[in-house]
């Protein structure tokens, strides 16, 4: 069973984590199981970008993005060339180490 490592992020997760995924689960959908609230505003639908993530390692064992994902990631707030939407990348079989970002859009309209 893959691990994911998250690292430490001062509002949803500040000790960092190891959590276990299921091959086929989604990243959201693993942080989730284990009490990380990672913010998914459309419900995981594809539709917003709150659920960023920074793939730090793994990133090639994850199902590719579509068309879509990549069309929201454009309006992500730090995007990356290892950003997904963790509400559409699928674990393989293969440990992850993901970065929350510090703000969302979310975030950033908020404090404007």
């Amino acid at each position: 069973m893959p691990q994911i490592i998250i690292l430490p992020h001062d509002d949803i997760c500040p000790e960092g984590a190891v959590i276990e995924a299921e091959a086929g689960q989604t990243i959201c959908d693993a942080a989730l199981a284990h009490d990380i609230e990672i913010e998914h505003a459309c419900e995981k639908s594809c539709a917003c970008t709150t659920c960023h993530v920074i793939v730090r390692e793994g990133f090639d064992s994850l199902n590719e993005a579509s068309e879509n994902e990549d069309d929201m990631l454009d309006k992500a707030w730090g995007l990356e060339p290892e950003s997904r939407l963790s509400c559409q990348a699928v674990v393989a079989d293969v440990d992850l180490v993901i970065e929350i970002p510090k703000y969302t859009i979310n975030h950033a309209k908020e404090n404007h």
